[in-house]
């Protein structure tokens, strides 16, 4: 990789993933749960959740009401600027619920449900009962469970809005249809154990019905021998106000990520929501995932869709036990590296001193920045002993063998010289530290680039029902 491909890279870094799983355990930890806990919200958070779960909906159409018919529910969905519920309550798709329990002071009412293709979305509404929790005033948190599923073993992955109203909180869930086969009609339970750390069981069973979706059978595949990946488009499903696609990837790098966008024959650009994995497996030719993603309704006339994929890259982290003050860690796919000229212990702080290698020469001042604020987040210190227990599917060091932060100080932006100190006695910290019982992990995915491939287009064949 070239310096043009770094420079382009470092513009791309995002925020980092770590900052944003260290607000959300700041928040977990001020409620009460755990770091996986599936909903978590506040009337200032919501949009930044929603980012990193999951979309969906619920319909029954054998109850009695439509709540569709009343302005109520329209304007619930306008506010949480669902277009889909919109869309369905136009064609009296939505159903009302009308589900109350009160628990220790507490009330919670389910109002309405839809389910459209890939999505399922309650609505609903929470008393002023649950300022007398833990949280600030303004902030819902729910401890929430589906099907009996206990834990973080729940597939149901839940975004959560929510609006202040008069005597308490309206808040719609939304998540994305988890299994490979859609059941036409089923029973949803769900159980809130807690709600901003007051205790209760709060259960409901929610009646759910879906017309079956039409399908598009596309199985078209395309390769990327260069890059070597592979991209399946499998079908296109299209339910009442949304369609959801189909797809399998398969790639050489497991951390390597496909995005999609696509845009139909007649130029109109589609929409995505988050990604449901279907299936995940290693095989001979590489790491194999079947996707299931929300997509704006596909348009009956249109006879072909184009696809413009881009491929974000990974790497693996470099790693070096703390026994030795000077070493040098390399990217396992791309020339950079990482420089350690000194390891220093000071009390309860241990300063690293450190050269970023492979960088080119004339990065701006705002690049600069955004490398020394991402390398706030991209040195872990970590327990030796406790290296194997970090789950590769919700990295995080140990609780108690760990210190994934640190405060960076720019030495020289001419030569990428810095300083990373680490609190030794801080929130995150590890018992009985020494140096030699240490290991230094060091993130290089963030200096990985991203590729935009070569768009192909696929044929639309005449709709199976």
């Amino acid at each position: 990789m070239d310096n043009k491909e770094i420079k382009n890279a470092i513009d791309q870094i995002p925020v980092p993933k770590e900052k944003v799983f260290a607000a959300i355990n700041t928040g977990i930890k001020m409620t009460g749960h755990s770091k996986k806990r599936r909903v978590l919200i506040s009337l200032g958070t919501a949009a930044a959740v929603l980012l990193i779960t999951f979309v969906s909906g619920f319909i029954n159409p054998t109850m009695n009401q439509v709540l569709a018919k009343a302005p109520f529910i329209g304007g619930l969905f306008k506010e949480f600027n669902d277009s889909i519920g919109l869309s369905l309550a136009k064609q009296d798709a939505v159903t009302e619920l009308n589900q109350t329990v009160t628990k220790n002071g507490v009330t919670v009412k389910l109002n309405s449900a839809y389910f459209d293709g890939n999505v399922v979305s309650i609505t609903g509404f929470v008393d002023e009962g649950v300022d007398n929790g833990r949280n600030e005033k303004g902030e819902v948190s729910f401890d929430v469970n589906f099907e009996h599923y206990e834990g973080d073993y729940d597939p149901w992955l839940v975004a959560n809005d929510i609006k202040k109203v008069e005597n308490g909180y309206n808040f719609q869930w939304k998540m994305e249809y988890p299994y490979k086969t859609f059941q036409e009609n089923f029973t949803l339970p769900i159980t809130i154990h807690n709600i901003n750390g007051i205790e209760g069981e709060w259960n409901f069973d929610i009646p759910i019905q879906q017309e079956k979706n039409r399908s598009l059978v596309i199985n078209q595949e395309q390769e990327y021998t260069e890059d070597e990946v592979k991209i399946r488009i499998n079908e296109i499903l299209t339910a009442k106000a949304s369609s959801s696609f189909v797809y399998e990837i398969v790639r050489k790098y497991k951390g390597d990520e496909i995005y999609l966008d696509v845009v139909d024959n007649k130029g109109k650009k589609y929409r995505f929501g988050d990604q449901t994995y279907l299936e995940e497996s290693k095989q001979d030719d590489g790491y194999h995932s079947t996707v299931r993603t929300e997509m704006t309704k596909l348009n009956s006339d249109v006879t072909s869709l184009t696809f413009y994929p881009q491929i974000n890259f990974t790497d693996s982290r470099g790693e070096q036990l703390l026994d030795k003050r000077s070493f040098a860690l390399k990217s396992t796919r791309f020339n950079v590296g990482l420089q350690v000229n000194n390891v220093i212990q000071k009390g309860e702080q241990l300063v690293i001193d450190y050269q970023l290698t492979g960088l080119p020469k004339n990065l701006s001042e705002k690049r600069l920045e955004t490398v020394t604020y991402n390398l706030e987040y991209l040195f872990w210190l970590v327990d030796k002993d406790y290296l194997t227990e970090i789950d590769p599917e919700n990295a995080w060091p140990p609780e108690n063998h760990g210190i994934p932060f640190n405060k960076v100080k720019m030495i020289d932006k001419e030569t990428a010289h810095f300083q990373s100190t680490f609190d030794l006695n801080g929130e995150e910290k590890i018992e009985n530290f020494k140096l030699e019982n240490t290991i230094l992990l060091f993130d290089f995915s963030s200096f990985a680039p991203s590729k935009k491939l070569e768009p192909f287009t696929i044929e639309l064949p005449a709709e199976n029902e």
